[in-house]
């Protein structure tokens, strides 16, 4: 009876220390998520400048931003942008993980340098790709005569394509490291049986490693949909927005309501309106991800 007190009292002593390490932790995120989060749907429903007192207005800020053509604009380019976008990045983190798999040497060294734009910042990343655009590709266009490649980021067209491709360049490697992850988990002697039927390499990849990596596509889409509805600060310092606000996404329309139009109810209600949109997107692409990987 001693040792089974002694033993409870340990588990007890044990769970307190827990509730200790675990509290800094939820006092964090209560301060800095929940609780300006619960504000946030307060402000949504009134009139304020970020400064003087708010007013209660009701749904007025839900039936404004329904109206607002600018904040329209901006979420169907979103939402265009994002489905290109995932499924670029998709595709091209896949195609690497499957070449940087194969055993030959410097294999080690290319998973490294497609990892690389993954660490280089919002801001100087589009910095430097707005040099690219505008700079390099005009120089390459006087070179071989291409009018096409002058004017890159001009218009509406070649701004969409070059937000694609800049946030594919930086996210494509992130997405590899997950896919290489699960691509080393497939069993070997599934491939050396599927080699011994005669299988090729496309039908090894479409028999027995597509299935086995299902796990690693809910993963990667669900993080590749986050990170692409959210984008500000590659937007902004690419095209910021133009042009003629052409190339505005969601977060930078809300950003300028706020503090550029000072109208920070409205913005709350943007946001909250956009928060609804991805959680439901995200839910719905997690739940139908979930549902093959079971069928399987």
């Amino acid at each position: 009876m001693a040792k089974e007190k002694t033993k409870r009292n340990k588990s007890i002593n044990c769970q307190k220390w827990s509730y200790g390490f675990i509290l800094p932790a939820v006092i964090a995120v209560t301060a800095i998520v929940v609780i300006p989060f619960v504000a946030g749907i307060y402000y949504s429903f009134t009139k304020w400048d970020g400064i003087s007192t708010s007013t209660f207005i009701g749904l007025a800020n839900f039936k404004q931003l329904f109206n607002d053509q600018e904040f329209l604009t901006s979420l169907w380019f979103t939402i265009k942008f994002s489905v290109v976008t995932i499924l670029l990045i998709n595709f091209i983190g896949l195609s690497l993980a499957l070449i940087v798999t194969q055993k030959f040497r410097g294999a080690a060294l290319l998973r490294t340098i497609f990892f690389m734009p993954n660490l280089i910042g919002g801001l100087i990343l589009g910095f430097i790709w707005q040099f690219v655009f505008i700079k390099g590709f005009s120089a390459i266009g006087e070179i071989i005569g291409l009018e096409q490649l002058s004017g890159w980021l001009a218009t509406p067209a070649t701004g969409f394509w070059g937000m694609v491709i800049m946030v594919a360049w930086q996210y494509a490697g992130y997405i590899m490291v997950i896919y290489i992850a699960f691509l080393q988990g497939v069993d070997d002697s599934l491939l050396e049986a599927a080699s011994l039927d005669g299988a090729t390499e496309w039908q090894k990849f479409v028999h027995v490693k597509f299935p086995m990596i299902r796990p690693a596509f809910t993963i990667s889409l669900f993080m590749t949909l986050s990170f692409c509805f959210k984008i500000y600060d590659q937007n902004l310092a690419l095209t910021s927005g133009g042009p003629f606000k052409s190339t505005q996404m969601v977060a930078m329309n809300i950003v300028n309501t706020a503090f550029s139009q000072r109208d920070m109810g409205l913005a709350q209600a943007k946001g909250m309106v956009f928060f609804l949109i991805l959680a439901l997107v995200s839910i719905t692409q997690v739940y139908f991800s979930r549902k093959k990987e079971v069928e399987v």
